[in-house]
Protein backbone atom coordinates (compact mmCIF):
# COMPACT_ATOMS: atom_id res chain seq x y z
CA UNK A 1 0.00 0.00 0.00
CA UNK A 2 1.30 3.37 -1.00
CA UNK A 3 0.17 5.25 2.12
CA UNK A 4 2.80 7.63 3.73
CA UNK A 5 2.84 6.05 7.82
CA UNK A 6 3.74 9.66 8.61
CA UNK A 7 1.31 11.46 7.04
CA UNK A 8 -1.49 8.90 8.22
CA UNK A 9 -0.44 9.27 11.73
CA UNK A 10 -0.23 12.97 11.81
CA UNK A 11 -3.81 13.36 10.41
CA UNK A 12 -5.62 10.60 13.52
CA UNK A 13 -3.42 12.84 16.03
CA UNK A 14 -4.37 16.23 14.70
CA UNK A 15 -8.17 15.50 14.18
CA UNK A 16 -8.18 13.55 17.68
CA UNK A 17 -7.48 16.99 19.07
CA UNK A 18 -10.02 18.64 17.04
CA UNK A 19 -12.08 16.10 18.80
CA UNK A 20 -11.14 16.55 21.91
CA UNK A 21 -12.24 20.62 21.78
CA UNK A 22 -15.96 19.33 22.35
CA UNK A 23 -17.20 21.00 19.47
CA UNK A 24 -21.03 21.44 19.39
CA UNK A 25 -23.09 21.61 16.85
CA UNK A 26 -26.39 22.61 16.30
CA UNK A 27 -29.77 20.17 17.92
CA UNK A 28 -31.17 18.48 14.89
CA UNK A 29 -34.52 19.39 14.56
CA UNK A 30 -37.52 16.93 15.18
CA UNK A 31 -38.59 14.74 12.73
CA UNK A 32 -41.67 16.12 10.78
CA UNK A 33 -44.69 13.61 10.45
CA UNK A 34 -44.28 12.01 6.83
CA UNK A 35 -46.66 13.24 4.34
CA UNK A 36 -48.41 10.62 2.85
CA UNK A 37 -47.48 10.60 -0.55
CA UNK A 38 -43.48 10.59 0.76
CA UNK A 39 -43.18 8.03 2.77
CA UNK A 40 -42.71 4.39 0.61
CA UNK A 41 -39.25 3.82 -1.35
CA UNK A 42 -37.46 1.11 -2.72
CA UNK A 43 -33.80 0.20 -2.89
CA UNK A 44 -31.15 2.16 -5.72
CA UNK A 45 -30.83 -0.97 -7.64
CA UNK A 46 -33.06 -0.48 -11.23
CA UNK A 47 -35.35 -3.42 -11.87
CA UNK A 48 -35.69 -4.48 -15.33
CA UNK A 49 -38.71 -2.03 -16.19
CA UNK A 50 -36.98 0.35 -14.94
CA UNK A 51 -33.81 0.08 -17.46
CA UNK A 52 -36.15 -0.63 -19.99
CA UNK A 53 -37.94 2.54 -19.75
CA UNK A 54 -34.66 4.23 -19.47
CA UNK A 55 -33.41 3.39 -22.92
CA UNK A 56 -36.89 4.63 -24.59
CA UNK A 57 -35.83 7.99 -22.87
CA UNK A 58 -32.92 8.02 -24.40
CA UNK A 59 -30.26 7.54 -21.66
CA UNK A 60 -27.44 6.06 -21.34
CA UNK A 61 -26.29 3.60 -18.37
CA UNK A 62 -23.46 4.65 -16.79
CA UNK A 63 -20.86 4.74 -13.82
CA UNK A 64 -20.38 7.74 -12.05
CA UNK A 65 -16.72 7.37 -10.02
CA UNK A 66 -16.22 10.19 -7.24
CA UNK A 67 -12.78 11.36 -7.28
CA UNK A 68 -12.48 12.85 -3.57
CA UNK A 69 -9.42 14.26 -3.71
CA UNK A 70 -9.54 16.40 -7.35
CA UNK A 71 -13.13 17.14 -6.67
CA UNK A 72 -14.09 15.89 -10.22
CA UNK A 73 -15.78 12.91 -11.67
CA UNK A 74 -15.47 10.07 -14.04
CA UNK A 75 -18.25 8.79 -16.47
CA UNK A 76 -17.46 5.53 -17.59
CA UNK A 77 -19.73 3.31 -19.97
CA UNK A 78 -21.51 0.68 -17.32
CA UNK A 79 -21.55 -1.92 -20.15
CA UNK A 80 -18.74 -1.33 -22.25
CA UNK A 81 -16.64 0.11 -19.76
CA UNK A 82 -14.83 2.90 -22.04
CA UNK A 83 -14.16 6.10 -19.98
CA UNK A 84 -16.68 8.64 -21.42
CA UNK A 85 -15.63 11.72 -19.50
CA UNK A 86 -12.98 12.50 -16.83
CA UNK A 87 -12.70 15.51 -14.87
CA UNK A 88 -16.10 16.58 -14.40
CA UNK A 89 -15.60 19.44 -11.97
CA UNK A 90 -18.12 18.96 -9.06
CA UNK A 91 -16.69 21.86 -6.91
CA UNK A 92 -17.39 25.05 -9.51
CA UNK A 93 -18.23 27.39 -5.74
CA UNK A 94 -14.39 26.35 -4.24
CA UNK A 95 -13.63 29.57 -3.48
CA UNK A 96 -16.97 31.18 -2.13
CA UNK A 97 -17.30 27.50 -0.25
CA UNK A 98 -13.49 28.60 1.00
CA UNK A 99 -14.35 31.85 1.79
CA UNK A 100 -17.17 31.34 3.62
CA UNK A 101 -15.82 28.60 5.89
CA UNK A 102 -12.62 30.82 6.71
CA UNK A 103 -15.29 33.30 7.97
CA UNK A 104 -16.31 31.07 10.57
CA UNK A 105 -13.61 29.88 13.15
CA UNK A 106 -15.35 26.62 14.26
CA UNK A 107 -16.38 25.70 10.60
CA UNK A 108 -12.37 26.29 9.51
CA UNK A 109 -11.37 23.88 12.77
CA UNK A 110 -13.43 21.20 11.05
CA UNK A 111 -12.66 21.73 7.70
CA UNK A 112 -9.07 21.66 8.99
CA UNK A 113 -9.54 18.38 11.09
CA UNK A 114 -11.47 16.69 7.88
CA UNK A 115 -8.19 17.72 6.30
CA UNK A 116 -5.61 15.92 7.93
CA UNK A 117 -8.07 13.49 9.41
CA UNK A 118 -10.41 11.34 6.77
CA UNK A 119 -9.12 13.26 4.37
CA UNK A 120 -5.28 11.81 4.87
CA UNK A 121 -3.67 15.42 3.95
CA UNK A 122 -6.07 15.89 1.22
CA UNK A 123 -9.47 17.93 1.41
CA UNK A 124 -12.26 15.56 0.88
CA UNK A 125 -14.57 16.73 -1.93
CA UNK A 126 -16.48 14.37 -3.40
CA UNK A 127 -18.06 11.41 -1.14
CA UNK A 128 -20.72 10.03 -2.94
CA UNK A 129 -23.40 10.85 -5.85
CA UNK A 130 -26.51 9.67 -7.49
CA UNK A 131 -28.15 10.92 -10.65
CA UNK A 132 -31.44 11.56 -11.04
CA UNK A 133 -33.60 9.12 -13.18
CA UNK A 134 -34.08 11.66 -16.33
CA UNK A 135 -30.00 11.76 -16.46
CA UNK A 136 -30.91 15.27 -15.73
CA UNK A 137 -29.16 16.17 -12.50
CA UNK A 138 -26.20 14.35 -9.93
CA UNK A 139 -26.72 15.04 -6.00
CA UNK A 140 -23.33 15.05 -4.56
CA UNK A 141 -22.00 14.48 -0.96
CA UNK A 142 -18.95 17.09 -0.36
CA UNK A 143 -17.49 15.95 3.21
CA UNK A 144 -14.83 19.08 3.56
CA UNK A 145 -17.97 21.91 2.74
CA UNK A 146 -20.33 19.90 4.84
CA UNK A 147 -23.10 19.63 1.61
CA UNK A 148 -24.46 18.15 -0.57
CA UNK A 149 -25.78 19.60 -4.20
CA UNK A 150 -27.15 19.42 -6.99
CA UNK A 151 -25.32 19.88 -10.33
CA UNK A 152 -27.02 20.02 -13.97
CA UNK A 153 -25.22 17.23 -15.66
CA UNK A 154 -25.07 19.04 -19.13
CA UNK A 155 -23.83 22.37 -17.62
CA UNK A 156 -21.28 20.66 -16.00
CA UNK A 157 -20.03 17.99 -18.28
CA UNK A 158 -19.85 21.17 -20.73
CA UNK A 159 -17.75 23.23 -18.36
CA UNK A 160 -20.27 25.39 -18.39
CA UNK A 161 -21.48 27.72 -15.55
CA UNK A 162 -24.36 27.84 -13.21
CA UNK A 163 -23.81 24.15 -12.85
CA UNK A 164 -25.11 23.96 -9.19
CA UNK A 165 -28.95 24.52 -9.14
CA UNK A 166 -29.35 23.72 -5.46
CA UNK A 167 -27.34 23.45 -2.01
CA UNK A 168 -28.07 22.06 1.43
CA UNK A 169 -26.36 22.75 4.19
CA UNK A 170 -25.80 20.19 6.92
CA UNK A 171 -26.98 20.60 10.33
CA UNK A 172 -23.42 19.54 11.74
CA UNK A 173 -19.64 20.15 9.56
CA UNK A 174 -19.18 17.19 7.28
CA UNK A 175 -21.31 14.69 4.65
CA UNK A 176 -20.67 11.07 3.62
CA UNK A 177 -22.44 8.45 2.47
CA UNK A 178 -25.77 8.77 0.70
CA UNK A 179 -28.65 5.74 0.00
CA UNK A 180 -31.17 6.22 -2.96
CA UNK A 181 -34.58 5.10 -3.25
CA UNK A 182 -35.90 2.74 -6.01
CA UNK A 183 -38.02 4.88 -7.07
CA UNK A 184 -35.28 7.60 -7.47
CA UNK A 185 -37.40 10.19 -5.11
CA UNK A 186 -35.62 10.46 -1.86
CA UNK A 187 -32.16 10.88 -0.94
CA UNK A 188 -30.38 10.01 2.48
CA UNK A 189 -27.63 11.94 3.88
CA UNK A 190 -25.68 11.03 6.56
CA UNK A 191 -25.15 14.17 8.77
CA UNK A 192 -21.63 13.32 9.92
CA UNK A 193 -20.77 15.03 13.52
CA UNK A 194 -25.10 15.31 14.19
CA UNK A 195 -25.78 12.11 14.85
CA UNK A 196 -28.55 12.17 12.33
CA UNK A 197 -29.79 11.17 8.59
CA UNK A 198 -31.57 14.28 6.43
CA UNK A 199 -33.89 12.80 3.54
CA UNK A 200 -34.32 15.08 0.61
CA UNK A 201 -36.44 15.13 -2.58
CA UNK A 202 -35.14 14.42 -5.84
CA UNK A 203 -37.82 15.26 -7.47
CA UNK A 204 -40.29 18.26 -8.27
CA UNK A 205 -43.42 17.05 -7.40
CA UNK A 206 -47.23 17.50 -5.58
CA UNK A 207 -47.51 15.88 -2.23
CA UNK A 208 -51.53 14.05 -1.74
CA UNK A 209 -51.96 16.83 0.84
CA UNK A 210 -51.43 19.47 -2.06
CA UNK A 211 -48.16 20.52 -0.77
CA UNK A 212 -45.37 21.00 -3.62
CA UNK A 213 -42.01 19.56 -3.03
CA UNK A 214 -38.87 20.58 -5.25
CA UNK A 215 -35.80 18.81 -5.80
CA UNK A 216 -33.48 19.34 -3.29
CA UNK A 217 -36.28 19.96 -0.30
CA UNK A 218 -35.06 18.97 3.14
CA UNK A 219 -37.88 16.42 4.53
CA UNK A 220 -37.63 14.53 7.20
CA UNK A 221 -34.93 12.97 9.12
CA UNK A 222 -34.12 10.01 11.94
CA UNK A 223 -31.82 9.32 14.77
CA UNK A 224 -28.19 7.59 14.47
CA UNK A 225 -25.65 6.90 16.82
CA UNK A 226 -22.04 8.50 16.64
CA UNK A 227 -21.06 9.27 13.07
CA UNK A 228 -24.09 8.17 10.89
CA UNK A 229 -22.56 6.07 7.76
CA UNK A 230 -23.87 3.93 5.30
CA UNK A 231 -28.28 3.73 4.42
CA UNK A 232 -29.75 0.86 2.49
CA UNK A 233 -33.34 0.73 1.55
CA UNK A 234 -35.19 -2.59 1.56
CA UNK A 235 -36.07 -4.15 -1.77
CA UNK A 236 -39.59 -3.02 -1.17
CA UNK A 237 -38.55 0.18 0.09
CA UNK A 238 -40.33 -0.28 3.43
CA UNK A 239 -37.18 -0.48 5.78
CA UNK A 240 -33.62 1.35 5.66
CA UNK A 241 -30.80 -0.63 7.41
CA UNK A 242 -28.56 2.14 8.43
CA UNK A 243 -25.19 1.98 10.27
CA UNK A 244 -23.26 4.50 12.47
CA UNK A 245 -19.75 3.63 12.47
CA UNK A 246 -18.36 6.16 15.82
CA UNK A 247 -14.94 8.13 16.43
CA UNK A 248 -13.27 6.14 13.99
CA UNK A 249 -10.36 9.25 14.35
CA UNK A 250 -9.73 8.45 17.86
CA UNK A 251 -6.05 7.03 18.46
CA UNK A 252 -5.20 4.18 21.00
CA UNK A 253 -6.42 1.43 18.30
CA UNK A 254 -2.70 -0.30 17.55
CA UNK A 255 -3.56 -3.94 19.49
CA UNK A 256 -6.35 -6.32 20.22
CA UNK A 257 -4.68 -6.34 23.53
CA UNK A 258 -5.62 -2.96 24.27
CA UNK A 259 -9.03 -3.29 23.05
CA UNK A 260 -9.39 -5.87 25.34
CA UNK A 261 -7.88 -3.69 27.83
CA UNK A 262 -10.02 -0.63 26.95
CA UNK A 263 -13.15 -2.73 26.08
CA UNK A 264 -15.48 -1.73 29.34
CA UNK A 265 -14.87 1.89 28.49
CA UNK A 266 -14.58 2.17 24.59
CA UNK A 267 -18.03 3.40 24.16
CA UNK A 268 -16.69 6.78 25.95
CA UNK A 269 -14.21 6.88 23.44
CA UNK A 270 -15.61 5.97 20.04
CA UNK A 271 -19.03 7.03 20.85
CA UNK A 272 -22.21 5.09 20.21
CA UNK A 273 -22.40 2.78 17.19
CA UNK A 274 -25.76 1.45 16.23
CA UNK A 275 -27.33 -1.05 13.42
CA UNK A 276 -30.74 -0.14 13.15
CA UNK A 277 -33.69 -1.02 10.97
CA UNK A 278 -35.93 2.37 10.14
CA UNK A 279 -39.39 2.01 9.36
CA UNK A 280 -39.41 4.23 6.30
CA UNK A 281 -42.91 5.27 6.34
CA UNK A 282 -42.62 7.47 9.26
CA UNK A 283 -38.29 7.16 10.09
CA UNK A 284 -39.18 5.04 13.25
CA UNK A 285 -36.78 2.83 14.15
CA UNK A 286 -37.93 -0.23 15.01
CA UNK A 287 -34.90 -2.42 15.60
CA UNK A 288 -31.46 -1.58 16.50
CA UNK A 289 -28.29 -3.15 17.89
CA UNK A 290 -24.95 -3.15 19.35
CA UNK A 291 -23.07 -5.48 17.61
CA UNK A 292 -20.19 -5.34 19.62
CA UNK A 293 -22.38 -7.17 22.20
CA UNK A 294 -23.94 -9.64 19.78
CA UNK A 295 -20.39 -10.82 18.82
CA UNK A 296 -19.48 -11.11 22.14
CA UNK A 297 -22.51 -13.34 23.13
CA UNK A 298 -21.64 -15.35 19.59
CA UNK A 299 -18.09 -16.18 20.95
CA UNK A 300 -15.91 -12.97 19.92
CA UNK A 301 -15.25 -10.61 22.59
CA UNK A 302 -13.29 -7.31 22.60
CA UNK A 303 -14.89 -6.63 19.10
CA UNK A 304 -15.89 -3.41 17.08
CA UNK A 305 -19.09 -2.01 17.57
CA UNK A 306 -18.71 -0.37 14.10
CA UNK A 307 -20.59 -1.55 11.02
CA UNK A 308 -19.22 -0.38 7.69
CA UNK A 309 -20.51 -0.84 4.01
CA UNK A 310 -22.90 -3.60 4.40
CA UNK A 311 -24.63 -6.10 1.86
CA UNK A 312 -28.29 -7.32 1.92
CA UNK A 313 -29.50 -10.74 1.19
CA UNK A 314 -32.14 -10.84 -1.41
CA UNK A 315 -34.61 -11.91 1.16
CA UNK A 316 -33.10 -9.56 3.66
CA UNK A 317 -32.79 -12.46 6.45
CA UNK A 318 -28.72 -12.36 6.12
CA UNK A 319 -26.93 -8.85 6.47
CA UNK A 320 -23.23 -8.81 6.05
CA UNK A 321 -21.14 -6.28 7.08
CA UNK A 322 -17.53 -5.38 8.05
CA UNK A 323 -16.49 -4.23 11.19
CA UNK A 324 -13.56 -1.76 12.04
CA UNK A 325 -10.21 -3.20 12.42
CA UNK A 326 -11.45 -6.64 10.84
CA UNK A 327 -9.91 -8.56 7.56
CA UNK A 328 -12.92 -9.73 6.25
CA UNK A 329 -16.65 -9.70 7.35
CA UNK A 330 -19.58 -10.87 9.93
CA UNK A 331 -22.93 -12.84 8.70
CA UNK A 332 -25.63 -11.94 10.96
CA UNK A 333 -29.11 -13.37 10.76
CA UNK A 334 -32.06 -10.96 11.47
CA UNK A 335 -34.46 -13.57 12.03
CA UNK A 336 -32.28 -15.94 14.30
CA UNK A 337 -33.37 -15.58 18.15
CA UNK A 338 -30.94 -13.49 20.44
CA UNK A 339 -28.82 -15.93 21.71
CA UNK A 340 -29.27 -15.39 25.74
CA UNK A 341 -32.64 -14.21 25.52
CA UNK A 342 -32.36 -11.46 27.49
CA UNK A 343 -32.64 -7.75 26.97
CA UNK A 344 -29.34 -6.74 27.48
CA UNK A 345 -29.11 -2.94 26.33
CA UNK A 346 -31.39 0.28 25.61
CA UNK A 347 -29.91 2.39 23.26
CA UNK A 348 -31.27 5.46 22.00
CA UNK A 349 -31.46 9.38 22.50
CA UNK A 350 -34.50 10.67 20.89
CA UNK A 351 -36.22 7.20 20.58
CA UNK A 352 -35.00 4.47 23.30
CA UNK A 353 -35.31 0.92 21.68
CA UNK A 354 -34.59 -2.30 23.49
CA UNK A 355 -32.59 -4.93 22.20
CA UNK A 356 -33.98 -6.75 19.80
CA UNK A 357 -35.38 -10.78 20.71
CA UNK A 358 -34.14 -11.20 17.65
CA UNK A 359 -30.87 -11.47 15.32
CA UNK A 360 -27.39 -12.93 16.13
CA UNK A 361 -24.20 -13.45 14.66
CA UNK A 362 -24.00 -16.35 12.65
CA UNK A 363 -20.54 -16.62 10.97
CA UNK A 364 -17.48 -14.73 11.12
CA UNK A 365 -15.48 -15.12 7.35
CA UNK A 366 -11.66 -14.11 7.84
CA UNK A 367 -9.47 -12.93 4.59
CA UNK A 368 -6.46 -12.79 4.08
CA UNK A 369 -4.41 -10.13 5.98
CA UNK A 370 -1.58 -8.69 3.90
CA UNK A 371 -0.79 -4.91 5.33
CA UNK A 372 2.18 -4.90 8.27
CA UNK A 373 0.97 -1.39 9.44
CA UNK A 374 0.00 -0.86 12.72
CA UNK A 375 -3.85 -0.12 13.29
CA UNK A 376 -3.45 2.76 14.37
CA UNK A 377 -2.74 3.70 10.83
CA UNK A 378 -5.79 2.22 9.37
CA UNK A 379 -7.56 4.78 7.23
CA UNK A 380 -10.10 5.73 9.61
CA UNK A 381 -10.06 2.19 11.73
CA UNK A 382 -11.01 0.38 8.13
CA UNK A 383 -9.49 -2.64 7.30
CA UNK A 384 -11.81 -3.84 4.66
CA UNK A 385 -13.89 -0.52 3.41
CA UNK A 386 -16.45 -1.95 0.43
CA UNK A 387 -19.31 -4.77 0.60
CA UNK A 388 -21.86 -5.57 -1.91
CA UNK A 389 -23.44 -9.01 -3.16
CA UNK A 390 -24.37 -10.21 -6.68
CA UNK A 391 -27.93 -9.80 -7.79
CA UNK A 392 -28.92 -13.75 -6.81
CA UNK A 393 -27.53 -13.67 -3.55
CA UNK A 394 -24.79 -16.18 -4.25
CA UNK A 395 -21.14 -14.29 -4.11
CA UNK A 396 -19.93 -11.48 -2.03
CA UNK A 397 -17.50 -8.65 -3.50
CA UNK A 398 -15.15 -7.68 -0.84
CA UNK A 399 -12.90 -4.24 -0.69
CA UNK A 400 -9.31 -5.35 0.87
CA UNK A 401 -8.46 -1.40 1.73
CA UNK A 402 -5.24 -1.79 3.91
CA UNK A 403 -4.61 -4.99 2.15
CA UNK A 404 -4.41 -3.91 -1.53
CA UNK A 405 -6.92 -6.29 -3.00
CA UNK A 406 -10.69 -7.02 -4.24
CA UNK A 407 -12.16 -10.27 -3.53
CA UNK A 408 -14.95 -12.44 -4.63
CA UNK A 409 -16.15 -15.04 -1.82
CA UNK A 410 -18.77 -17.28 -2.49
CA UNK A 411 -21.60 -16.87 0.34
CA UNK A 412 -21.80 -19.83 1.02
CA UNK A 413 -18.67 -22.10 1.64
CA UNK A 414 -16.67 -18.98 1.61
CA UNK A 415 -14.42 -19.88 -0.78
CA UNK A 416 -12.49 -16.64 -2.21
CA UNK A 417 -10.65 -15.65 -5.30
CA UNK A 418 -8.03 -12.42 -5.06
CA UNK A 419 -7.73 -9.75 -7.30
CA UNK A 420 -4.53 -7.27 -6.55
CA UNK A 421 -0.91 -6.99 -8.66
CA UNK A 422 0.34 -10.12 -8.02
CA UNK A 423 -2.91 -12.30 -9.72
CA UNK A 424 -3.94 -9.43 -12.33
CA UNK A 425 -1.02 -7.55 -12.59
CA UNK A 426 -2.43 -4.24 -11.64
CA UNK A 427 -2.48 -2.34 -9.04
CA UNK A 428 -5.16 -2.45 -6.68
CA UNK A 429 -4.24 0.02 -4.10
CA UNK A 430 -6.81 0.54 -1.14
CA UNK A 431 -9.79 -0.54 -2.84
CA UNK A 432 -12.22 1.56 -0.77
CA UNK A 433 -15.71 0.56 -2.46
CA UNK A 434 -17.69 -2.08 -4.28
CA UNK A 435 -20.70 -1.49 -5.84
CA UNK A 436 -23.00 -4.40 -7.55
CA UNK A 437 -23.14 -3.34 -11.49
CA UNK A 438 -25.12 -4.45 -14.42
CA UNK A 439 -25.85 -7.69 -14.91
CA UNK A 440 -23.24 -9.99 -13.01
CA UNK A 441 -20.85 -7.36 -12.65
CA UNK A 442 -19.22 -6.01 -9.20
CA UNK A 443 -17.32 -2.23 -9.73
CA UNK A 444 -14.33 -1.85 -7.00
CA UNK A 445 -12.76 1.76 -6.61
CA UNK A 446 -9.37 1.63 -6.07
CA UNK A 447 -8.43 4.97 -4.16
CA UNK A 448 -4.55 4.88 -4.27
CA UNK A 449 -4.22 3.54 -7.71
CA UNK A 450 -6.67 6.10 -9.07
CA UNK A 451 -8.67 3.28 -11.04
CA UNK A 452 -11.55 1.60 -11.63
CA UNK A 453 -12.16 -2.39 -11.95
CA UNK A 454 -14.65 -4.48 -12.86
CA UNK A 455 -15.32 -8.26 -11.84
CA UNK A 456 -17.38 -10.71 -13.22
CA UNK A 457 -19.25 -12.07 -9.90
CA UNK A 458 -20.49 -15.46 -12.18
CA UNK A 459 -16.64 -16.17 -13.96
CA UNK A 460 -14.37 -14.55 -11.42
CA UNK A 461 -12.62 -12.86 -13.83
CA UNK A 462 -11.25 -9.11 -13.96
CA UNK A 463 -13.35 -7.82 -16.99
CA UNK A 464 -12.00 -4.08 -17.05
CA UNK A 465 -9.23 -1.84 -15.27
CA UNK A 466 -9.64 1.74 -16.04
CA UNK A 467 -7.88 5.03 -14.89
CA UNK A 468 -10.18 7.78 -13.62
CA UNK A 469 -9.03 10.44 -11.22
CA UNK A 470 -7.73 11.31 -8.38
CA UNK A 471 -8.49 8.95 -4.80
CA UNK A 472 -11.53 7.52 -6.46
CA UNK A 473 -13.43 6.69 -3.43
CA UNK A 474 -17.38 5.79 -4.23
CA UNK A 475 -19.11 4.55 -7.96
CA UNK A 476 -22.76 4.78 -8.28
CA UNK A 477 -24.70 3.43 -11.53
CA UNK A 478 -26.67 6.06 -12.73
CA UNK A 479 -27.47 7.83 -15.91
CA UNK A 480 -26.61 10.59 -18.58
CA UNK A 481 -28.53 11.30 -21.98
CA UNK A 482 -27.19 9.50 -24.94
CA UNK A 483 -27.55 13.11 -26.86
CA UNK A 484 -25.27 14.55 -24.58
CA UNK A 485 -22.61 12.13 -24.52
CA UNK A 486 -22.25 12.63 -28.60
CA UNK A 487 -21.24 16.49 -27.25
CA UNK A 488 -18.17 15.22 -24.76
Amino acid sequence: MRLTPRLALAGAVACAATAALTVPTPAAPASPAAPAAVAAAAPAAPTPATRAAVARRGLRDVMWVGNNWDGTASVVDARTFKVLKRGVDLIPDKQQELADIARNPLALAMYLAIKVGPGEGHDQYVDDMFTTLDGRYLAVSRPSFADVVWIDVRRATLGRPGAIVREQQMDGYRTDHMGLSRDGRRLLVSDSTSRQVIEYSMVDERLADGTRVRMGDRLRTFESGETPHESNFSRDGRRIYHASIGRVYTPGDGTEALDALLDPISDLVKGDRWFQVVRDRDFRVIRRWEIGHELAEAGYPHMSSAVRPMAVTPNERFIYFQVSFFHGFVEFDTRAPDLNGRVDYTLGQRQKVEEPRVGAVTRLVRLPKHTRLPRDLYVNDSAHHGLSIDRRGRTLCVAGTMDDYAALVDRRTGRRTLFNEKTTGRYYGKPYWTTEGLGDTCWVSLSDADALAVLDTRTGKQLAYRKVGNHPQRVRHGYVRKSLVRQW
